[in-house]
């Protein structure tokens, strides 16, 4: 029955087993730093209702449909990965990063859900503390 268990195991290759263990080190340190940066620039008070939210609303309608289709996809990716991260036992930012999918998406509660999940103290925390070790505000919530 558990043959299929020690077969895997003894097909794995030290040279596989490097490119597997380079392969996670690019792919988590490329999401921390996405999500670190886009956390780090985001205005103080985008978590405020009074926040405009508006986008792209200067340019041609063809163009902001085709940025809003691919904001929306790109969310979606986000937060499929944030999932993924959030799983025990692999390393990431999932929280953070289901978040940031979360603010690229657009659908009705968005606002409320995206409250929700900021206002986690652990997470509010965190945002916070990598926000002043750039020397940002801390983000302002209602």
């Amino acid at each position: 029955m558990f043959e299929w268990v020690t077969e895997f195991f003894s097909s794995i290759t030290l040279r596989g087993a490097l490119l597997w263990l380079l392969i996670f080190v690019v792919t988590f340190g490329a999401s921390l730093a996405v999500v670190s940066l886009v956390l780090v620039k985001l205005p103080a008070t985008y978590f405020k209702r009074s926040h405009d939210r508006t986008f792209l609303h200067h340019r041609p309608p063809i163009i902001r449909w085709l940025a809003i289709l691919g904001k929306n996809l790109l969310g979606v990716l986000l937060v499929a990965v944030g999932i993924v991260l959030s799983v025990p036992g692999v390393p990431g930012q999932g929280m953070l990063t289901i978040l940031l999918g979360i603010m690229l998406l657009d659908f009705p509660g968005k606002l409320r859900l995206e409250y929700w999940l900021v206002s986690r103290p652990k997470i509010l925390q965190t945002i916070n503390k990598l926000r002043h070790r750039f020397s940002k505000p801390a983000l302002v919530l209602d």
